[in-house]
């Protein structure tokens, strides 16, 4: 099967695209022949080399696809071959990709498999952000940073559909803050030409915000607290400006009797994505399925270009998700 893989750490140009041998379902497994997959930030981190702090050292990168079950594994009753399914996966930069099959989710009839390919990582974290670990309630206001980007675009979907909550985004251009309003953001913040914490609170009249769902780290450590209102909860997806904080003053945490909590989806444990797996086809599948929300996607690229995407990743310029199609 043609596959992209990383010879040694580096840029884009070290993604190869080579001929290897097609995987084979294990039991509890199934094997799926790939029509789309996407591309995400943990891909890049593989790439460059950063992948062993997250235990996904691999030659072969892609966490998420969607396709058709061409094979499955001794003891796998709920799925058969050409059934069409999507979800998390390791090495899905392929021709095929095996999967466990309790963690397949069945693609709506409405949906492509380039629609499919854009859904699970990113409404996997955004779900699991918000509500497993973020606890958002009906009605609360969250502040999503990256608005713009896969998770981003997802969270205010979730976020408005299932808690009708007050939706607060952060950008990086006036074309993104349009689009994020246009998809359901009640507020769009240029954080190139405001200061989001004086925004937010402006926005809430000095009260904060009970949910903060932050992919930027420390460079927005201080803002953050600030931003926060009294019981608030900040859930930290990631670190695109920094791990390393300033330092922490302790009272202010207690002082708001604020709820902090870091986390990662890639390196959770095969059952943990299998529940979070169900819970959203149980939840938030029918949404898809009846058109009320949505996968966003940037653009779309033949397997054999897939360099390009993680170089419009790199510099922040998509709206949305990444994906590549094979034919």
């Amino acid at each position: 099967m043609k596959a992209i893989v990383v010879d040694k750490p580096g840029g884009p140009e070290m993604l190869k695209l080579v001929d290897i041998p097609a995987p084979v379902a294990g039991d509890d497994e199934i094997l799926i022949r790939v029509k789309a997959g996407a591309i995400n930030r943990m891909d890049i981190l593989a790439r460059q080399g950063g992948a062993s702090e997250f235990k996904k050292a691999t030659a072969q990168l892609g966490v998420e696809v969607a396709g058709i079950v061409e094979q499955v594994g001794k003891g796998v009753t709920d799925w058969k071959c050409k059934d069409k399914v999507m979800g998390l996966v390791t090495g899905g930069y392929a021709e095929y990709a095996v999967m466990p099959a309790n963690r397949a989710m069945a693609i709506p009839d409405s949906l492509s498999f380039v629609e499919a390919a854009a859904i699970p990582e990113v409404f996997l974290t955004a779900y699991q952000t918000l509500f497993w670990i973020g606890k958002l309630q009906e009605k609360e206001t969250v502040l999503i940073h990256a608005g713009a980007s896969g998770v981003g675009t997802a969270a205010i979907q979730l976020a408005k559909k299932v808690a009708k909550a007050t939706v607060i985004v952060t950008v990086g251009s006036d074309d993104k803050a349009a689009f994020c309003k246009e998809l359901g953001a009640d507020y769009a913040i240029n954080y190139k030409s405001a200061a989001f914490e004086e925004e937010v609170a402006r926005i809430t009249n000095g009260q904060g915000v009970n949910l903060i769902l932050d992919f930027i780290g420390a460079s927005y450590w201080k803002k953050n607290i600030a931003s926060a209102s009294i019981d608030g909860r900040i859930v930290l997806i990631g670190i695109l400006g920094g791990r390393e904080a300033e330092p922490i003053d302790l009272m202010t945490l207690m002082g708001k009797r604020l709820q902090v909590t870091g986390t990662l989806l890639t390196p959770r444990s095969d059952e943990y994505k299998a529940q979070l797996s169900r819970d959203l086809t149980k939840h938030i599948l029918p949404l898809f399925a009846s058109g009320e929300i949505k996968p966003i996607i940037d653009r779309i690229y033949p397997l054999e270009e897939i360099a390009l995407a993680h170089v419009r990743m790199e510099e922040n310029q998509n709206v949305g998700k990444l994906v590549f199609r094979i034919e």
